[in-house]
């Protein structure tokens, strides 16, 4: 039996999309005079934080960006509020690192149109350690650490609006409930896809808690379940189906091909860096929320639209 051909996809927007593409390049900084550059008074007391939240987020979207130090994000930051005339102060390294460890990201997103289709996939990411050409060229262990990173991401729009942080001994499972904790409890949750290591009873309950439809391929060797919740209710119509249908022909009939618009997006956060620069856990949560507000930006200027093309 010959192999189905695979189908071949036409982007029906291309004229807008590569303008998206070109204005991403784009060196263009807006800075508005309105903002709230300088922290409003807390009536605590103590001393005033002098710079705002959007200040910092600012500073350090810079060095996110642009991949730089601390010290040349101070300065960059400086060239450009005298290049558009704002005598605004800027924090120093020692600010911007003491601030980035409790920092507020705040990340934007436009929302989707109707119920909210959740894409869920985790990815590690380096933080510190030995290289491997150290460790080649020097002899010892490979100190590598990791940290994992879980997402949460609009189908519709492709922008992150749930994320999470832990250390690489934490799975991807126990994490799920937490990333449909961070979606507006008014907002509703269509489905949520994910791979087969979500197959567990915590997480098909939280998605049925939500009111939504969990596309989970079952394991190889799962077995049914006793029918005490919805959510196991649920993945055992999935098991039944899958059996029934095959494997290959459930993910075509299911729409689980869609979670590969996700390990798209964590490709697209390692475009900004390979590794994180933080060194302290806090401070590594704030780089990568940071990183999300960043990507989010750029998807906002546009997507592609595809369709089969035959």
């Amino acid at each position: 039996m010959s192999r189905p051909t695979p189908p071949t996809y036409r982007t029906r927007n291309w004229p807008a999309y590569n303008e998206a593409l070109k204005r991403r390049g784009s060196l263009t900084i807006w800075f508005d005079p309105a903002m709230n550059w300088d922290a409003a008074p807390t009536g605590r007391r103590g001393r005033q934080q002098t710079y705002s939240d959007a200040a910092i987020q600012t500073c350090l979207s810079m060095k996110v960006l642009f991949g730089m130090a601390l010290r040349q994000t101070t300065g960059f930051v400086e060239s450009l509020l005298r290049l558009v005339g704002l005598d605004w102060t800027v924090p120093d390294f020692s600010t911007l690192s003491r601030r980035q460890k409790a920092l507020a990201v705040n990340i934007p997103y436009r929302g989707s149109t109707g119920p909210l289709h959740l894409l869920i996939d985790s990815t590690g990411i380096k933080v510190e350690g030995e290289g491997e050409w150290h460790a080649r060229k020097h002899g010892g262990p490979k100190r590598r650490v990791w940290r994992k990173i879980h997402l949460g991401i609009d189908e519709q729009t492709l922008e992150v609006r749930a994320v999470e942080i832990t250390g690489s001994h934490i799975g991807d499972a126990p994490v799920l409930p937490d990333l449909l904790g961070q979606i507006p409890a008014d907002e509703q949750i269509g489905s949520v896809t994910a791979d087969g290591a979500y197959d567990t009873r915590k997480c098909h309950d939280a998605i049925a808690d939500r009111g939504a439809h969990a596309v989970i391929p079952p394991r190889k060797n799962a077995k049914p379940w006793k029918t005490l919740t919805a959510g196991a209710a649920a993945r055992n119509e999935a098991l039944r189906a899958a059996k029934y249908l095959g494997r290959a022909l459930w993910r075509r009939w299911s729409g689980y091909h869609r979670r590969s618009r996700a390990e798209t997006k964590m490709h697209c956060m390692k475009l900004l860096g390979q590794r994180l620069m933080a060194r302290d856990f806090d401070r590594q949560v704030a780089e990568v929320q940071i990183r999300i507000a960043v990507m989010n930006g750029y998807t906002a200027l546009g997507i592609p639209v595809t369709e089969t093309a035959g």
